[in-house]
């Protein structure tokens, strides 16, 4: 079989964990990147020995040649890109979130209808070693029905800026940017079940906390300290038509005393805890047992988990294998955080 020829769009940061897998894929050649900064994807092609350069994704698209692409673009573009990558016959990966309205998600929804090509959207963390040790307790009944899970993603100092700190092209601060991350996490393992109501609130208190001295923070290319139009913090309450219910709080900053990462999942027969460790809770002869498994990572590894997410899409492009996160899932999601910022700003509760 030939090897699939992959091209991957926006050479900024996220685009490095991208490359780096599809090169450590035996079955993928890096076929060309695009970048509207020609000297920054021109850099990322001579370190992955990539012969093709573009800065218009739409003259990428237009060769045939390419049989998939990445999307790791602002997130107001990952709409347009996605569409025309599948109506010009291209598989597609694109980063999380899926777009930044329910109606573009709609949108890109019907374009793979029509296409027949797969949208794989980059809900990394299902892909993981952790998510599929859980998972596989849970297909076999260890835990039961899952009813409630509890996230937290929270930075004491973290607000990248940037894209990241402009509404217009993120969409959102860091309910968009990494609470998407742990909601979509225990949903899928919660067995995705609709969505009936959401709570929420989001709080613009501290802004981007330039003036801190002496806390090292990741910092987005194009950061500027003077402008930042996202929240610093979110919280909801998510309601499922099961009964389940999701409780999650986020922040890129917080006067908090430390990070926290934590996702917890809590069944009528056991339960689980995916971070900071893997851990499993249950219940043998009356009596509760803790659950350490023997594995590589006990917790969320970024470059392997990037790579199983990789070579899985790699699989889906050679029909192999149909993708664990598909648009329809996006669509959910965004309906899910979308619906958490309209009820901060109405301040009730929203029904679907």
């Amino acid at each position: 079989m030939s090897k699939l020829q992959v091209a991957v769009i926006g050479a900024g940061s996220i685009s490095e964990m991208h490359l780096r897998s599809y090169q450590g894929n035996p079955d993928v050649e890096l076929y060309a990147i695009c970048d509207l900064n020609e000297e920054r994807a021109k850099a990322k092609a001579e370190k992955y020995g990539i012969n093709r350069v573009f800065t218009d994704y739409k003259e990428l698209l237009a060769d045939s040649a390419i049989d998939a692409v990445s999307i790791c673009t602002w997130n107001n573009s990952h709409a347009p890109i996605s569409i025309a990558a599948l109506e010009a016959g291209k598989h597609v990966l694109t980063e999380k979130p899926l777009c930044k309205t329910v109606d573009e998600a709609l949108a890109v929804e019907k374009a793979v209808h029509r296409s027949g090509k797969t949208l794989q959207v980059g809900f990394v963390r299902r892909y993981a070693s952790n998510t599929g040790i859980v998972k596989s307790f849970l297909d076999h009944g260890e835990l039961g029905e899952i009813y409630y899970a509890k996230a937290s993603c929270i930075r004491r100092l973290g607000n990248p800026g940037g894209w990241f700190s402009d509404v217009e092209r993120s969409g959102g601060g860091p309910l968009i940017d990494v609470g998407v991350h742990v909601i979509d996490l225990c949903w899928y393992l919660m067995g995705r079940p609709k969505v009936k109501t959401v709570s929420g609130n989001t709080y613009n208190k501290l802004g981007n906390r330039a003036n801190v001295k002496n806390l090292a923070f990741y910092k987005a290319a194009d950061y500027d300290a003077t402008h930042n139009t996202v929240e610093d913090m979110a919280n909801a309450l998510i309601r499922f038509e099961n009964g389940a219910s999701i409780l999650v709080d986020v922040s890129f900053t917080l006067h908090a005393k430390e990070d926290e990462l934590t996702v917890k999942l809590y069944g009528d027969k056991g339960g689980a805890e995916l971070e900071p460790e893997l851990s499993i809770v249950t219940e043998k002869y009356d009596t509760i047992l803790n659950l350490t498994p023997q594995i590589n990572n006990l917790s969320f590894d970024f470059v392997a988990g990037f790579q199983q997410e990789i070579n899985y899409f790699v699989e889906v492009c050679q029909g192999k294998k149909e993708t664990l996160s598909p648009v329809q899932d996006g669509v959910e999601m965004m309906k899910i955080l979308c619906g958490i910022y309209e009820s901060s700003r109405l301040g009730k509760e929203i029904s679907f």
